[in-house]
């Protein structure tokens, strides 16, 4: 064989081996999302923060409901959690080192207003100010959620969510915090799952602060529709060009059986958890399904409060629920469960992508906003190994599953914009204290040291390729 023969055959076998490579790359590539796709992590205040009464921050209604004997699994508090206050550098270089666009977070009310009202706390607000500041050096996204859960406890002592009060004192929280970040961000969300806290704090107790009458679940719920109505205006008059929506819990309601009862219990479970928060702020009007206006202690001109021009819809979706007729359950009229069929996380919710899929499509057919999923995660508790990594196989597949859902709806026209892991970091969860880890970052709780896991590591590769990967 001569030179010149051979070196040709080494190009082609170059050729071929490079176009093999190429080959096998491509395949590992799964569905692709649009150009410009915001992929994000997202985090709350108090499950992160620490520094409980730091820079005089007052108490919330989770400090006092943590502090109270019995409430938390373990009886864990919030007071340090992921001591983000004084970690947060560290926490967004992680989000930078993965790729990620786009960061959700609260802010605390009671570190911007300990009195809940009045005096503004300076320290609060720079505290947030430095915070947005580090996310825009990295060329991160800031998306503020004004309220997730941590109210001023001083406001509870006054009635908290069911005072009609409260949509004032919130109104102008919302407009000092705009005021304060409204040139450094763009994107905010009213409130996280009012349904949650509403109906957990107030309606069965579970949550903050620990109130068990759906009396005043009903009236804490009307209460946050003023306030979301109250805050949207008073904002948009401050940031004219912002992009102001909220962040709702969505799960899929599917009849536990095809008969009429069931199906009409899906639509009003729908409707008292999806889209409750949402209706009256693009209609004016609660959904019929489930509108019990007088014990809400709805009055003439809320129609017009309720209001707000929402730009954008986020979705929390974790799981689907199955919905019965039940007239012992005298408010809501129907039970609804977590269903059992596919696998179950550590928390023991199921993991059902095809729920993401549902919600998103229908939350698309029936508003024609821009979607973002501001949150969507499980919980896993796989430790470090002796090798120093976290090898969580089965949160890469949940999210896999997930994201190949969701890219199979916006295929199918629903406008999804971005997405946002729960969460960047195991963090403080709730009722379930530290017992449950959703973090794409595991966290030593005793020491603050982070370690990415490897579903993180696979996140930041999703991120980078805008696809999912396998």
């Amino acid at each position: 064989m001569g030179a010149g023969l051979m070196a040709a055959t080494d190009a082609e076998a170059g050729k071929s081996k490079h176009s093999a490579g190429l080959a096998a790359k491509t395949a590992a590539i799964g569905p692709s999302f649009p150009k410009g796709f915001l992929w994000g992590a997202a985090t709350a205040s108090y499950q992160i923060e620490g520094a409980w009464k730091e820079d005089g921050k007052s108490e919330s209604v989770w400090d006092r409901f943590t502090h109270t004997q019995g409430k938390i699994r373990g009886g864990d508090t919030g007071d340090i959690a992921c001591d983000s206050y004084h970690r947060y550098t560290e926490d967004i270089a992680i989000m930078k080192q993965l790729h990620m666009k786009s960061c959700r977070f609260s802010i605390a009310w009671p570190r911007i207003l300990p009195d809940g009202t009045g005096t503004v706390n300076q320290k609060g607000l720079d505290f947030y100010k430095r915070f947005v500041d580090t996310l825009l050096a990295a060329g991160i996204r800031p998306s503020c959620t004004l309220y997730h859960w941590d109210l001023p406890q001083v406001l509870q002592d006054k009635g908290g969510w069911p005072n009609r009060d409260m949509a004032g004192w919130f109104s102008d929280y919302a407009a000092i915090v705009t005021k304060a970040l409204g040139d450094r961000v763009k994107t905010f969300a009213i409130f996280n799952e009012p349904y949650v806290f509403c109906f957990c704090g107030y309606g069965i107790g579970v949550h903050a602060p620990g109130i068990a009458d759906m009396g005043q679940y009903l009236k804490a719920a009307h209460v946050a529709n003023l306030a979301q109505g109250d805050a949207y205006r008073a904002m948009r008059a401050i940031a004219p060009k912002a992009e102001i929506g909220g962040a709702y819990n969505m799960s899929p309601a599917e009849p536990a059986t095809n008969s009429p009862e069931d199906r009409a219990a899906a639509e009003k479970m729908h409707a008292a958890n999806n889209i409750f928060f949402i209706a009256p702020a693009l209609t004016g009007s609660y959904p019929k399904e489930f509108a019990p206006l007088d014990a809400m202690g709805f009055q003439p001109g809320d129609e017009a409060r309720v209001r707000a021009a929402l730009d954008w819809i986020g979705i929390n979706y974790y799981f689907r629920m199955k919905v019965r007729a039940d007239a012992t359950e005298k408010t809501m009229g129907y039970r609804a469960d977590i269903p059992r069929e596919g696998p179950l996380t550590h928390l023991g919710w199921e993991v059902w992508p095809q729920g993401l899929y549902d919600i998103v499509t229908r939350t698309a057919r029936d508003w024609h906003l821009p979607i973002e999923i501001t949150e969507n995660g499980c919980s896993y508790a796989d430790p470090p190994g002796v090798d120093g990594t976290v090898k969580d196989d089965r949160r890469t597949d949940y999210f896999r599953g997930h994201l190949t859902a969701l890219a199979r709806a916006i295929q199918d026209g629903a406008p999804v914009r971005g997405y946002h892991a729960w969460s960047l970091l195991d963090n403080f969860e709730w009722g379930e204290g530290y017992s449950q880890r959703f973090g794409l970052t595991w966290v030593d709780f005793r020491s603050g040291r982070r370690i990415v896991k490897d579903s993180g590591r696979w996140y930041g590769r999703v991120a980078a390729a805008n696809a999912v990967i396998a």
